[in-house]
């Protein structure tokens, strides 16, 4: 009996032995799990860091430039596309293209020709219209052939010398040409907002210009419904 004692207490410790091993294989295991987990993090978030500062180094319009230059890129790869294939990249892109995102880009492009930079001198006026008119005209060669033939190369170019009184004999599609533009200004310039005057006798309903406004707008949708509410108010009879 005293042999067969050790032997029983030998099986329990072996497999606790055992036992007690294979739990710090797994937590060294998870350990180090854990530790190239942490690595990756500190390497990830570094390299975020570092994109982050060049970002910041970068000018403000630096995402509008790229994204400028790869629609660029992209219109010369489509045109030359259009051109291989013989067909007009104006064409094909306009059908593309909506029309309301067509006119708005029209009348950029125009805008950006004769840009209006506010009211410096009349002078300037005078000519930004004269550019404006000048870019709407459409010569008639022909007549402009006739014409210097008729005259005559000294009188049609003609020097600070040159009498050129009578010489010129506009012909009926000009002067008609001319009495429609003049009907077109007149329009364009009846459709101008002219300047409101000052009306001193004004009841003063506001307490500073962005609420004068403010009241505008409501009196000019709503007026009509309160106008009783406010004679009342006037009168003092209101309930």
């Amino acid at each position: 009996m005293s042999s067969q004692a050790p032997q029983s207490s030998s099986g329990p410790s072996s497999s606790e032995s055992s036992s007690t091993g294979s739990k710090m294989n797994d937590f060294n295991q998870r350990f180090r799990d854990l530790h190239k987990l942490r690595q990756k993090a500190r390497k990830e978030n570094h390299e975020q860091v570092v994109e982050e500062d060049r970002r910041n180094k970068l000018p403000k319009n630096h995402e509008a430039k790229k994204e400028r230059d790869q629609w660029q890129v992209k219109e010369l790869q489509d045109r030359k596309e259009a051109e291989d294939k013989g067909l007009d990249y104006e064409r094909v892109r306009n059908l593309e293209t909506s029309a309301d995102v067509t006119e708005k880009l029209e009348q950029k492009r125009k805008r950006k020709k004769n840009p209006d930079q506010g009211f410096a001198s009349y002078e300037d006026m005078t000519l930004r219209q004269h550019t404006r008119l000048t870019a709407a005209l459409d010569p008639d060669m022909e007549s402009y052939k006739k014409m210097k033939e008729c005259v005559g190369g000294e009188q049609f170019y003609p020097t600070a010398d040159t009498l050129i009184h009578g010489n010129h004999y506009p012909t009926t599609s000009a002067m008609d040409r001319l009495v429609k533009d003049v009907h077109g200004q007149v329009k364009r310039r009846e459709q101008y907002h002219r300047r409101r005057l000052y009306d001193p006798d004004a009841p003063i309903d506001y307490i500073n210009e962005k609420n004068k406004k403010f009241n505008k707008k409501l009196d000019k949708y709503y007026g009509k419904y309160t106008e009783d509410i406010k004679d009342d108010l006037e009168r003092g009879t209101a309930i």
